[in-house]
């Protein structure tokens, strides 16, 4: 897992209500927070403490967009297709298999495939 957080921290987070149906929300679209407090029927307040929480994980990515009338918003999305949690030797392990961009996933290849 990227970053500094302990498998502990991951599966917490994993653990909370909250996180989850917003994540849920999230994998179908992106959303302002707003709205995801209006689908998941949850307070604006805990919304955006879930939101900072997954983002510092990297399991949301946010943006800013510009409605019709030039008012900026912020939009999240999930960053991640998958995670698997598994049991080894007494020990959990959290893997998270990440979106990646297409230009991304391209240049790696090609790197890969340079002969030095």
């Amino acid at each position: 897992m990227e970053g500094e957080w302990s498998v502990e921290d991951v599966l917490d987070t994993m653990g909370d209500d909250y996180a989850r149906q917003i994540l849920a929300a999230l994998s179908h679209e992106p959303r302002p927070a707003k709205e995801l407090a209006e689908v998941c029927d949850i307070s604006l307040p805990t919304v955006y403490r879930r939101l900072e929480r997954l983002e510092e994980q990297e399991l949301v990515s946010s943006h800013t967009e510009t409605d019709d009338d030039g008012n900026e918003f912020r939009l999240h999305e999930c960053n991640f297709e998958s995670t698997v949690i598994s049991l080894d030797d007494e020990e959990y392990d959290v893997r998270i298999y990440r979106r990646r961009k297409l230009p991304g996933r391209f240049s790696r290849l090609w790197d890969d495939l340079q002969v030095e």
